[in-house]
């Protein structure tokens, strides 16, 4: 799914995960996945529930190992990775957007911004402040940098919470069901937020989703069955008026 401006950031190599390992009850829930994201990819993944999604956003994130297969990010194989390299290879390649922004209340909008890199860095200087700052105004945010999430709607949080996944200038962003838990018109908003971030960061896209709407609006739609990649197709485009 490449064109000529595009490059791998991701790929996954005949990949198979299992948990209960040789154990009775041991079950494998990944069978095989081969897949590839490219920095222009906008994509969704979808499938019926117990289909392995959630399995299968874990490993692309670094967040669990596969069993068996390879996983590359930036070119870089995962499998025989130690934590730290694992921590510190998806803190500077990957951002996450998830359903709950997982904000800090006691944050202001800024600070959770930051944290990413307060977690890495330590106390931010100017520069990473502007950053955030910057980050903020590009999701609309500008006026609610001293914010608290609490004086914040759901869609104002998760804006807070792309800028968050945004400030260390990853090349894979993750979401999972980013619009869930909001209205039809902040939903839409919210998604054309992806949409940028996929054109003007050159930033490969990935969400999950059971929003058949959702996932009819990105380029391209990835199904997982029972563990499976059924069907991986570029959705047809209706033309402008």
């Amino acid at each position: 799914m490449s064109n000529n401006n595009s490059h791998e950031v991701l790929r996954l190599e005949a990949l198979k995960k299992s948990y209960n390992i040789g154990q009775p009850n041991e079950i494998e829930v990944l069978h095989g996945i081969d897949l590839r994201i490219d920095n222009n990819d906008f994509a969704a993944l979808i499938g019926p529930s117990g289909s392995g999604k959630s399995t299968l956003l874990n490993v692309l994130g670094l967040l669990d190992k596969p069993t068996s297969g390879e996983l590359y990010l930036l070119g870089q194989a995962t499998s025989n990775m130690d934590d730290a390299g694992r921590t510190a290879l998806r803190g500077g390649s990957i951002g996450f957007v998830f359903q709950f922004h997982h904000l800090i209340q006691a944050f202001t909008a800024l600070d959770n911004v930051l944290m990413p890199l307060m977690l890495t860095k330590g106390r931010p200087n100017q520069s990473a402040i502007q950053k955030a700052r910057d980050l903020l105004a590009s999701v609309g945010l500008e006026k609610f940098a001293n914010t608290k999430p609490n004086e914040l709607s759901g869609g104002q949080q998760q804006r807070v919470a792309i800028a968050r996944a945004l400030i260390t200038e990853p090349a894979l962003l993750l979401a999972d069901e980013p619009t869930g838990n909001l209205d039809t018109v902040t939903a839409a908003e919210v998604f054309e937020l992806f949409r940028k971030v996929n054109r003007e960061r050159d930033c490969g896209v990935l969400l999950v989703t059971h929003d058949p709407r959702l996932s009819a609006s990105c380029d391209r739609t990835i199904n997982l069955v029972d563990g499976l990649i059924e069907s991986d197709s570029l959705n047809v485009k209706k033309s402008e008026s």
